[in-house]
């Protein structure tokens, strides 16, 4: 149980952007079929760092930070937006 102030926050935070997070994902599902394609590889694009940023063994440090977790939030929001297709969501 959070017992600061930056603790309430950092929960409170994290809530909100699952939220966020499953509503983009339903909202990219329920397109129609061309439009979730285009969206859903725009997405796609955006999962994966380039520039060989991506490499599983190295350490990310607090310029890396930010990428790769928009990357990451990408990811999440295309596996949520395939599931909620699949009817799983």
């Amino acid at each position: 149980m959070p017992n600061t102030y930056l603790e309430e926050t950092l929960v409170t935070l994290e809530a909100r952007l699952i939220a966020q997070r499953r509503v983009l994902a339903r909202l990219v599902s329920e397109l129609p079929a061309e439009s979730r394609e285009t969206v859903m590889a725009w997405i796609g694009e955006r999962e994966v760092m380039h520039d060989g940023q991506e490499d599983p063994g190295a350490d990310p440090d607090a310029t890396d930070a930010l990428p790769l977790s928009i990357a990451e939030e990408f990811q999440q929001i295309a596996t949520l937006a395939r599931r909620h297709r699949r009817g799983n969501g």
